[in-house]
């Protein structure tokens, strides 16, 4: 559990007394916002905790956090499962964005928002049940590690957790990966494959994507999923699988189904239980810990900066944040590079991506230019950027989404996108 008793500087026994008061403030704001026992059993707070101490109790499995006060703040890993903590009393909003995210270490969810606190308390009573999670939220929000957490919590965490990208896959292929095949079943499957459900056995399989499936797929995914049994390529004999199945879309599959592109029954099949996350824009109060978060996890070294500004935070708060969770990671490798050698993360050294900016800002200033007396083409070409870059931001940035949604193929998406380009309708770099 949580100890806020702080533990002794020279010693394992009981602290001093006002010892354990020195950091009182800290903890009294950060550990209810820790989410459940999940989260409190494995974390171990300690006042300058000696290093022996916290080896041990990172070796009993748990995250041990080291507490200190200091002028200079840092945030820094100090070996596997302990993480040093020093931090400016005077600037406690810091300190408890830095202690939110050491005690996410692990691979656990980072939240400080109160809509991502009340996401997570659901999905821990969702995680203690068996029944099918739809996941539905705009690209890079943290779908999987959502997934991942209701795995870690169900009674299916001692099973393996597969994940697989229905989007990335090609459909000749997806089939056998998904379900498995025979030796023989088709040329070049020199030797038998379980695939993904089978390997998944006794455990969570992980859908991404799921609103990529092909349409010829679906309906085995249904039965998959309605019998418990799989059937592989070239084999003549179903085969029983026991198998959570947690899915993750960008699509809102309600429409999806309208538009004849996704099977009405395997919604309400994997339906069960939807869980939306929302947009990192719409839950600011996750982004100060997602930083600390990304710092921790890439400038572990000495030498590297080991804080964020109180400049570089509201920097980053102010941001739209267009490709949530993982623009938020490029902005804060980006700058542990340009901080270099400093100690902290400045505002200076923020660099936003340059990725299609909303419609408002990129398209109608170029529209504008050309209001004027313009030809017919002139007239098409705008009124079909336009149409273009709401149907990219509808979908997320999702090419193949915005492509099929278009009615054109991926390449002359791409082609459109690099005309519009040209055009000065995109800022260079961006999403073409």
């Amino acid at each position: 559990m949580i100890r806020p008793a702080i533990a002794s500087r020279d010693s394992a026994a009981a602290p001093a007394d006002g010892e354990s008061a020195l950091h009182d403030i800290l903890i009294g704001m950060t550990v209810p916002l820790m989410g459940g026992s999940w989260q409190r059993d494995r974390i171990v707070l300690g006042d300058a905790m000696p290093p022996a101490m916290a080896a041990g109790i990172a070796r009993g499995g748990k995250v041990a956090i080291s507490l200190a006060h200091a002028s200079a703040p840092v945030l820094a890993m100090a070996g596997e499962g302990r993480i040093a903590l020093a931090y400016d009393p005077a600037h406690i909003n810091e300190a408890r964005a830095a202690l939110i995210a050491a005690s996410a270490q692990g691979g656990w969810p980072v939240a400080g928002d109160p809509q991502s606190l009340a996401l997570l308390t659901l999905a821990e009573r969702i995680a203690a049940s068996n029944i099918p999670v739809l996941l539905e939220g705009p690209t890079g929000t943290g779908k999987e590690v959502l997934a991942r957490f209701v795995h870690r919590l169900s009674a299916r965490a001692g099973g393996p957790f597969v994940a697989v990208n229905c989007a990335a896959m090609p459909e000749a292929m997806l089939e056998a990966l998904l379900f498995g095949h025979r030796k023989g079943a088709f040329t070049g499957a020199a030797e038998a494959g379980e695939g993904l459900f089978r390997a998944a056995d006794g455990g969570t399989l992980l859908l991404d994507e799921v609103g990529e499936l092909p349409l010829a797929l679906q309906s085995k995914m249904l039965r998959a999923l309605q019998e418990g049994e799989v059937l592989p390529l070239g084999a003549t004999r179903p085969l029983k699988v026991d198998v959570r199945v947690v899915a993750a879309t960008n699509r809102h599959l309600a429409d999806e189904v309208e538009a004849g592109r996704f099977r009405e029954d395997l919604l309400y099949r994997l339906n069960v239980f939807p869980l939306a996350l929302p947009a990192l824009r719409d839950r600011p109060g996750d982004i100060a810990p997602l930083a600390f978060a990304m710092l921790l996890r890439h400038a572990p070294a000495p030498g590297q900066p080991g804080w964020l500004s109180a400049e570089a935070l509201a920097a980053l708060e102010a941001h739209a944040w267009p490709g949530n969770v993982r623009e938020l990671e490029n902005v804060i490798r980006r700058a542990i590079l340009l901080a270099g050698n400093a100690a902290a993360i400045a505002a200076e050294h923020i660099v936003f991506d340059t990725a299609v900016r909303p419609v408002a800002e990129t398209v109608a200033p170029a529209l504008t230019r050309i209001t004027a007396p313009r030809s017919l083409s002139d007239v098409a070409f705008a009124s079909e950027a336009r149409a273009i870059l709401d149907t990219l931001a509808s979908h997320g940035g999702n090419r193949a989404a915005t492509a099929r949604s278009l009615g054109i193929s991926e390449r002359t998406l791409r082609y459109r996108l690099a005309s519009m380009r040209g055009a000065g309708l995109i800022a260079a770099g961006g999403a073409a």
